[in-house]
């Protein structure tokens, strides 16, 4: 019995041994077992203390073996990340992989190009080696592929890839081996295959590969002919493949470069080979091409979790879409028709407002839908306002500004827009701008003339903004108010200035035909018609901020006593600083007596507290105070 109990200890020694060593390689494998099971399998492979002292030693030393608990030792002997780890991991596994390949291409470019100088391989042979090549080599990427190398594989498949393409481009330009059409199958066969494994794979790094080698084959198939049918119609085809692929697959990207392919190859061809006889063709398929990726934003929108990538994507689609078709049609348009080119306008606003609307409706990504809908709403309030500076001239352009942003206006507070009540401000910007700055108006009547129609519509649409602002509750809308009141005051003084000014000014012309510069009585009439002008102004102004005091009176608005305050207080300035040294005696008499006269009656309105100011003061004084007591 002792023999075989000795025996029993020893397996059990050796068992204890082997448990603790397996347990240190897998600690240092970082191999996480199952909880616990190591260190109770060491437990229990030793007995319990015998009672005699002589056995108890021996059994004790394997124990001295076992790892404590994994979790306490994997913190301790956990090493910290190196902080050039992903650099070095980078540059190891990307960038030295294309490096190599660059090399590995270059030096196989060298010999093939050593042996087509000394004619070792004929041109048939030639082409055949690079399409055997790039099939091996993008067979040959599956390999890394399977073994979990994907970038190493994408950039093989590159390789092979573009290898392929060179090798039928050279079959058919350099050594006319193929027809075009053979040619054009060939890499037809080529994008299709690149865009079945990249749906096999699901990868959108093979699908961007497909798309640049789609859109690169007209390119290296070009004789210098005008094909513009069979081309645009392969570019349409390659367009509505890539929206039917992003429709089921998250590949927004790909909108983007197929966008851009069609552009480039689009202004390629146009630069080239187009001229108005053309006109009717091109304009269609520039349409199609706008239709495609018009529509692309709706047929692609996703639930929420993608919403910013996707609303940027498709942001910057839309609106570059819209900009380069507008421009388009306007470079092919306008020369032969400037009222079809401003209908053109109108009609693609119509097209952007149903496109804003058909955005609301959707339930899904609200981020995405919310910028689509403004988007398209801008667009459409942008290509309105380009209608008309297309269509109309002069001070028109100004008056259609106005009555745009009236409408604006309008529209904006029956349905409650902020977004409209935005673009109507900035129409309305638009034309008090080119009124003050550009336009320039030649008058033969008085009052009753275009500038005058021009500064009275600019008027009615800034008093219907300050009556809409007023109704509001809000700080911005007080605001709001307040501008337009202060500039429809302003754009009507100086537009009854300007009516002045004009008066005045026909009859310096009456005097210059009456008598020569030189006669002695020219001067003095000269002179007596400038202070008739001069005293006009001040009796003018003194006129329109009685109305204003008036006004400001009769409505209660301390605002609009303060802008009669001011104007009054330019004309005492103009009064006793101007017209004191420049105006003649009689006219000096006249300022200053209905001056003084419309200052004494608005003093005394203020005296006689009409408004009762003082209780309104008295009043909020109290109430400070008791607010201050409380």
């Amino acid at each position: 019995m002792d023999s075989s109990q000795n025996d029993l200890e020893a397996i059990r020694r050796i068992l204890a041994e082997l448990t603790a060593r397996v347990y240190r390689i897998e600690h240092k494998l970082g191999i996480e077992p199952e909880s616990g099971e190591a260190a109770r399998a060491a437990v229990t492979l030793h007995p319990p203390p015998p009672t005699q002292p002589v056995t108890v030693a021996a059994p004790q030393k394997p124990e001295l073996h076992a790892p404590p608990p994994l979790i306490p030792q994997r913190v301790k002997t956990a090493h910290p990340a190196e902080p050039h780890a992903d650099l070095e991991s980078r540059i190891g596994s990307h960038w030295l992989n294309r490096i190599g390949i660059a090399a590995l291409l270059i030096g196989v470019s060298y010999f093939l190009k050593f042996a087509f100088d000394n004619n070792w391989i004929g041109p048939a042979g030639r082409v055949s080696i690079g399409i055997l090549a790039g099939i091996a080599v993008v067979v040959w990427s599956e390999r890394f592929r399977a073994k979990g190398y994907q970038a190493f594989s994408y950039s093989l498949k590159a390789v092979g890839i573009g290898t392929l393409y060179l090798s039928l481009w050279a079959a058919f330009q350099v050594y006319s081996l193929i027809p075009s059409s053979v040619a054009f199958g060939m890499m037809l066969a080529v994008t299709a295959a690149t865009a079945a494994m990249a749906l096999a794979q699901d990868a959108q790094l093979l699908a961007a590969f497909a798309l640049t080698g789609g859109f690169t084959t007209p390119v290296l198939l070009s004789t210098g002919q005008n094909r513009e049918v069979t081309l645009f119609c392969y570019v349409a085809l390659l367009d509505l493949a890539t929206l039917f692929l992003v429709v089921f697959k998250p590949w927004r990207r790909l909108l983007l470069m197929s966008y851009a392919g069609t552009l480039l190859l689009y202004l390629g061809w146009y630069f080239s080979f187009y001229n108005r006889s053309q006109l009717g063709l091109t304009l269609a398929f520039a349409t199609l091409f706008f239709a495609i990726f018009a529509i692309s934003p709706l047929v692609t929108l996703q639930p929420e979790g993608e919403s910013a990538v996707f609303a940027s994507i498709t942001a910057v689609l839309a609106f570059v879409n819209a900009v380069v078709y507008f421009l388009q049609a306007y470079a092919m348009v306008e020369e032969v028709d400037k009222t079809k080119m401003a209908w053109f306008a109108l009609a693609l606003a119509a097209v952007y407002i149903f496109l804003s609307r058909q955005v609301s409706t959707r339930k899904l990504s609200q981020g995405s839908v919310q910028v689509l809908h403004f988007l398209h709403l801008a667009v459409a309030l942008g290509f309105i306002t380009v209608a008309i500076p297309i269509r109309l001239d002069a001070h028109w352009i100004t008056i259609g500004w106005f009555v745009e942003a009236g409408i604006l206006l309008w529209v904006a507070d029956r349905i409650h827009s902020e977004l409209l009540n935005i673009f109507a401000l900035a129409a309305l910007v638009l034309g008090v701008a080119r009124l003050l700055l550009i336009d320039n108006f030649y008058t033969t009547d008085l009052i009753f003339n275009m500038r005058m129609a021009t500064y009275t519509v600019a008027v009615v649409v800034l008093g219907a903004v300050a009556w809409y602002a007023s109704r509001r509750t809000d700080e911005a809308g007080s605001t709001v108010a307040a501008i337009a009141v202060i500039g429809l005051n302003a754009l009507a003084l100086m537009a009854l200035s300007h009516e002045v000014a004009d008066y005045y000014s026909r009859q310096m012309p009456a005097v210059q035909s009456g008598r020569s510069p030189g006669y002695p009585a020219y001067a003095a009439e000269w002179r007596s018609i400038q202070i008739e002008r001069d005293f006009t102004y001040s009796a003018l102004w003194m006129a329109y901020g009685a109305m204003l005091m008036v006004v400001g009176f009769f409505r209660r608005s301390a605002f609009v006593r303060w802008q009669a305050l001011v104007l009054i207080a330019a004309t005492v300035v103009k009064v006793f600083v101007y017209d004191v040294s420049q105006l003649d005696r009689g006219y000096r008499i006249v300022s200053f007596i209905v001056l003084g006269a419309l200052l004494l009656a608005i003093s005394f309105v203020y005296q006689k507290d009409w408004l009762q100011l003082s209780a309104k003061k008295k009043l909020r004084r109290n109430e400070e105070g008791n607010r201050t007591t409380a």
